[in-house]
């Protein structure tokens, strides 16, 4: 039997844009989301501010990683996501924002709402319409209803579906 952690999510919603956009400048930057390689867990790293253990979620079977960069700055990973494709839906293991995109003094906005776009993209993509599910920090479940129109099940279990998440997927994902 796998060892599965069950994480409650605690990722903070900042702004949902089109993009990421600099903190400072207010310049918006558009990105990628690529699978992680083994040579990005080198600069993940506790020692490096990431709260998580991203090289044991990488190594995972269950579990596919991706990484948010910015276009044209492919070396910089700004946010990071583990999830898994189910049968009907998208299941988030964890998220997190690089820990320069934490906190008040953060360099860049929008990390989160944009790897969940991603998450909600990839489950219409393997047809799952859209859905996407996480465990939700009892704290935070009212910011994800209010921020990603996201459905409390009861527990900690969060709900996107197919309705949020192609608001989500066009906010992030334009056509063409």
């Amino acid at each position: 039997m796998s060892n599965r952690n069950i994480y409650k999510l605690d990722f903070e919603i900042d702004r949902l844009t089109d993009s990421i956009r600099n903190t400072i400048s207010g310049d918006g930057f558009q990105t990628e989301v690529s699978l992680l390689a083994k040579s990005d867990l080198k600069t993940i790293t506790k020692s490096r501010g990431w709260l998580f253990n991203w090289k044991y979620e990488f190594n995972q079977i269950d579990r596919e990683v991706y990484k948010l960069t910015i276009i044209d700055n492919p070396d910089i990973v700004q946010g990071l996501i583990s999830f898994t494709v189910r049968t009907d839906h998208v299941y988030m293991f964890l998220l997190e924002s690089a820990p320069f995109n934490l906190g008040r003094d953060k360099l860049y906005e929008g990390v989160p709402g944009n790897l969940v776009a991603y998450a909600c993209k990839v489950s219409f993509q393997r047809g799952g319409e859209g859905f996407v599910s996480f465990e939700s920090k009892t704290k935070l479940i009212d910011h994800y209803v209010n921020t990603l129109g996201a459905y409390h099940f009861g527990g900690h279990l969060m709900v996107i579906d197919t309705i949020a998440a192609k608001r989500l997927v066009d906010k992030y994902y334009k056509p063409g």
